[in-house]
C-alpha cells in the first residue's frame, strides 16, 4: 500500500489527512474528558501519549511510525487543552459536569466545617 501512494505521491496527502483527522477526534476528547473528570484526565492523556511514543519507535512501518507520533503529541497537547478547558468552563463558555459539580459541593462543605 505505501508503494502505491509513494509512487502516486500522494503519501504525504493521506499522513495530512489522517492528522487532520486525528487532531480532530482528540477535541471532543479533551472536552468529555474534562466533563467527567475535571483535571484527573491529564494523567491519563500523559500515560497515552508516552504509549505512543513507544508505539512509534517499535512500529517497523514508517506511516504507522509517524501517525503514532502525531497520537503521541496530540495527546500531550491535550494535557494542555484540559488546562485550557478548565478556564473556558469557568468562563461559562462550556457547562460544568459532574467533576466540577463534585469539587464546588467539597468545597463548600470544607468552608462550612472551617466556619463552625
Amino acid at each position: 500500500m505505501t508503494e502505491f501512494l509513494s509512487e502516486w505521491h500522494i503519501l504525504g496527502l493521506v499522513i495530512g489527512l489522517a492528522t487532520f483527522l486525528i487532531i480532530g477526534i482528540f477535541h471532543p476528547l479533551v472536552i468529555k474528558g474534562y466533563y467527567y473528570t475535571g483535571l484527573r484526565c491529564r494523567p491519563w492523556f500523559a500515560a497515552a501519549g508516552v504509549a505512543f511514543i513507544g508505539l512509534s519507535v517499535w512500529v517497523s512501518s514508517l506511516t504507522l511510525s509517524i501517525l503514532c507520533g502525531v497520537v503521541a503529541f496530540s495527546c500531550f497537547w491535550s494535557i494542555l487543552e484540559v488546562t485550557q478547558q478548565a478556564e473556558r468552563v469557568r468562563k461559562g463558555w462550556f457547562p460544568k459536569g459532574p467533576a466540577q459539580l463534585r469539587e464546588e459541593a467539597k468545597a463548600a462543605e470544607k468552608a462550612a466545617a472551617d466556619a463552625k
